[in-house]
């Protein structure tokens, strides 16, 4: 009986040993995500006479933008700016629009600043990086009150 016993655990062994296959599946979600960055987070335009220079350039002349973004298959990345306000010195105003920018890069759009809409600053189809520079310019007129002005500009990159 003993003799029994193992011929049959040394025949079952090959079978215990073959391979074995099956499948697993794999799952995956990669959600809308985007990411900005500048060289600079402020710039400033410098007094000077309105006769001479009547566009003043900001300092710095330029600001690098720079971009990553997840969009669906064919989906549109827009970059765009608002103006929090008009620029504002106390109660002094200078409307938004007396800024003014232009662009280099792919996508990348010249355009002006506003307080009540947001304006396009780039747009692409797909996810990707992508980079820029937005050069900003100051209308200068004689009319402008005195004073220090200020204005927050929002930006808001967002992917479908």
């Amino acid at each position: 009986m003993r003799h029994l016993f193992a011929l049959l655990v040394v025949a079952l062994w090959p079978a215990l040993a073959e391979a074995q296959t099956d499948s697993a599946t794999l799952n995956a979600a990669f959600t809308g995500l985007a990411r900005l960055s500048f060289s600079a987070n402020s710039i400033t335009f410098v007094d000077a006479d309105p006769d001479f220079v009547p566009q003043v350039s900001s300092s710095p002349a330029t600001i690098t933008i720079s971009t990553k973004a997840r969009a669906s298959s064919g989906g549109t990345v827009t970059l765009s700016v608002q103006a929090s306000d008009d620029l504002r010195s106390g109660v002094a105003t200078i409307p938004a629009s007396h800024v003014t920018w232009t662009v280099s890069g792919a996508g990348f759009l010249g355009g002006t600043l506003s307080a009540t809409a947001a304006q396009t600053v780039a747009t692409w189809t797909g996810s990707g990086v992508r980079s820029g520079t937005q050069s900003f310019y100051f209308r200068n007129l004689w009319t402008h009150p005195t004073g220090t002005y200020t204005l927050t500009m929002l930006y808001t990159l967002s992917a479908a």
